[in-house]
This record gives structure tokens, sequence and C-alpha cells, in this order.
């Protein structure tokens, strides 16, 4: 499968587990987790999905052949893997009993996996 392919799924793919993710949040979660927990959860579905559109947006619109518009890309996914993924299991942390803190350093990478998604981005377009 060629990488705008592969791109393309994985944007599908985190927008349908945003819609999921934040429909439980809305309907379940809520019941399971404090309000503080279950905001930075809302945040970080709305995250999720704004980089699961911003894939699909980059590769139906941009040919995906440098590699730049390719770094962009897997920043994203990675960001998004590591930034909404140490999120959703921080929220639930006092939920399972389970000590996560060692999760809180992995968010801000993510974080700046996203950043350098959209630096690449930058430099392609300019």
């Amino acid at each position: 499968m060629e990488p705008k392919n592969i791109f393309l799924l994985i944007g599908a793919i985190f927008g349908g587990f945003a819609v999921i993710l934040g429909a439980f949040g809305a309907h379940y979660f809520k019941k399971l987790i404090s309000k503080e927990r279950l905001e930075s959860f809302e945040t970080d579905v709305k995250y999720q999905m704004y980089h699961a559109i911003v894939l699909l947006i980059v590769g139906v619109a941009l040919p995906l052949n440098t590699s730049s518009q390719i770094w962009a890309c897997r920043c994203f996914v990675i960001g998004t893997i590591l930034f909404s993924g140490s999120i959703y299991f921080l929220s639930f942390a006092d939920y399972w009993k389970k000590n996560l803190k060692f999760l809180g350093p992995i968010t801000p990478l993510g974080g700046l996996f996203l950043i350098i998604g959209w630096g690449s981005l930058v430099a392609y377009f300019l």
C-alpha cells in the first residue's frame, strides 16, 4: 500500500475512534471519572479528531511525494498516538487505581511530534 493510502486509512481510523470515544465520554465515562479528567479526555478527543481530519485533507490534497509531506503525516500519526494515548490512559488512572504518572512526559513528546508535523507542512508550503 502506498503512503498516501496508509495515511488516509489511519486518518479514517483515528476519526472513527474519536467519534466512538467522544460518545463514550459523553454518555458513559462521565459516570466513571472526575469532571476534571473528563474535560481532559474530551479535549483529547478533539485533538485526535483535528489530526484525523488533517491526515485526510493532506492525504487527498497533496501527492505525498516529498519528504516534508511524508514526515508531516508520520509526525501527525506518532504525535496523535503518543499525545492522545497518554491522555486517555491518564484520564482513567484514578478509576483503575493505577499510578500512570510515568505517562506524563509522553504527552508533551506527542505534542512535540504534532508541532513538528505542522512545521513540516510549513516547510513544504514554503
